[in-house]
C-alpha cells in the first residue's frame, strides 16, 4: 500500500492472522511447515476424540458386557469389537478413546497449575531478588536435578496415600507432575524478569510512583511470558510419557475409574509373549502417535521463535524492495525504462536508461 506521497505504508494484520498458531503457520515453509501441519492435525484428532470419547466409544471403559453377554477376554479384533479385547475383558478400541480423555485431563490440570506455580514464583523472585531469590533458585534446581518420574512416583504416593482411584490417580497424577513441571516455568520466567526488570519503560514506571505489583503484573508480566506456548506444548507431550510411566509402573488408575494407557500396557505385558499383540499395541500407537503430534507443534514453535532456524521467506520477498532502494554516494540509483535488468546490463549512462540524483 503507498500513501500520496508515494511512500509505503505497513499493512496492517487481521486479528486472525495474529493469532498465536496462525502467525506461525504463515511464517512457516517447506519442510518446517510440513511439520507444524501434520502436529497440528493429530494434536487436534487428539483433543477432538477426548471430547467426544463418550460418543465415540462403543463401550464405557470399564463395560465388561453388554446385552448378548460377557465380552470374553482377549477376543481378536473383529465383529462387535473392532479392536479385540484386553485379558480383563475390556473393548480396546473404547479403553483408547476414553484413555484420551484422562490424558487430556491431566495435561490440563498439570500445565495449567504448573504455569500459575512457575510464573508467579518467578516474577516476585526474579523482580524482588535478595534471600528470597536464592533460597527459590536452590529449591528451583533441586527440584529440576531430581529424576522427573521418580520424584513423580514419590510425589503420587504421597498425595494419593497408595491409592488408585480416579481423585487418588487422575488428580495426584496431574499435581505430581506439576510438581516437576515448577522448576521449569521458573526459570524461564525469572530469567526474562530479571533482563525485564532493568528496561528503560520499568525505571520510568517505578519513577513516576507505580507500585510494584502493578509493574510486575502490568508491564514485566506481558512481555516475559512470550514463550509459554512454546513450553507449554513441550511439557504437554512430557505429561503423556509422565502419566503412562505412572501407569505402566502400577501407581495409575483402576480401570474401574478411568481409563489410562500405561495400566493396559501393564496388564498386556503377558500378552505380547503369548502372541496376543492387540492389547498392547493399540495404547502404544496411541501414547507414540499424541506424544509425536505434540511434539511436532513444539519443535515447530521452537524453531520459528528462532530467527537464526525461521525460514527466509521474508528475506527474498523484500530483495526486490531493497535492490531498487539501495543508496550510492551522490543519491539513489532508480531504474529507467529498461527497469531493474538495466542496472545489471549495458546501461552505464543517464541516457541509457539510468537517472542520477544529485
Amino acid at each position: 500500500m503507498s500513501n500520496a506521497n508515494g511512500m509505503s505504508t505497513p499493512h496492517k494484520r487481521s486479528l486472525w492472522s495474529r493469532l498465536p498458531i496462525v502467525h506461525q503457520l504463515r511464517q512457516s515453509i517447506g519442510l518446517q511447515r510440513g511439520m507444524l501441519v501434520a502436529g497440528l492435525i493429530i494434536t487436534t484428532l487428539f483433543v477432538l476424540t477426548a471430547i467426544f470419547a463418550p460418543i465415540l466409544a462403543p463401550y464405557g471403559f470399564s463395560q465388561l458386557r453388554d446385552a448378548n453377554g460377557p465380552f470374553g477376554a482377549q477376543q481378536p479384533p473383529g465383529g462387535a469389537h473392532p479392536l479385540g479385547t484386553t485379558v480383563s475383558g475390556y473393548d480396546v478400541l473404547s479403553r483408547v478413546l476414553w484413555g484420551a480423555q484422562t490424558a487430556l485431563f491431566v495435561i490440563i490440570v498439570a500445565v495449567v497449575l504448573s504455569i500459575f506455580a512457575g510464573v508467579f514464583l518467578g516474577l516476585v523472585s526474579g523482580y524482588f531478588g535478595g534471600w528470597l531469590d536464592r533460597i527459590l533458585v536452590v529449591v528451583s534446581d533441586a527440584v529440576y536435578a531430581f529424576p522427573s518420574l521418580l520424584l513423580a512416583i514419590v510425589m503420587s504416593i504421597v498425595i494419593s496415600g497408595g491409592k488408585s482411584n480416579l481423585i487418588g490417580g487422575v488428580l495426584a497424577a496431574a499435581i505430581s507432575i506439576t510438581v516437576v513441571f515448577i522448576p521449569q516455568y521458573f526459570r524461564v520466567i525469572r530469567a526474562e524478569t530479571v533482563r525485564i526488570k532493568a528496561e528503560a519503560y520499568v525505571e520510568s514506571a517505578r519513577v513516576l510512583g507505580a507500585s510494584s505489583s502493578r509493574i510486575m503484573f502490568r508491564h514485566v508480566f506481558r512481555n516475559s511470558t512470550r514463550t509459554l506456548p512454546l513450553i507449554f506444548t513441550l511439557n504437554s507431550s512430557e505429561a503423556i510419557l509422565t502419566l503412562a510411566g505412572l501407569g505402566f509402573l502400577g501407581f495409575g488408575i483402576e480401570p474401574t475409574a478411568a481409563s489410562e494407557w500405561g495400566y493396559d500396557l501393564n496388564k498386556a505385558l503377558s500378552d505380547v509373549t503369548s502372541g496376543i499383540w492387540w492389547t498392547s499395541l493399540f495404547p502404544g500407537l496411541a501414547i507414540v502417535l499424541v506424544v509425536l503430534g505434540i511434539t511436532l507443534v513444539g519443535e515447530s514453535l521452537n524453531d520459528l521463535a528462532d530467527p537464526r532456524l525461521r525460514g527466509r521467506r521474508a528475506v527474498g520477498q523484500s530483495a526486490g524492495i531493497v535492490a531498487q532502494t539501495s543508496v550510492v554516494p551522490g543519491g539513489s540509483l532508480v531504474a529507467g525504462p529498461g527497469g531493474l535488468g538495466g542496472l545489471e546490463g549495458a546501461a552505464t549512462h543517464p541516457s541509457d536508461g539510468l537517472e542520477e540524483r544529485l
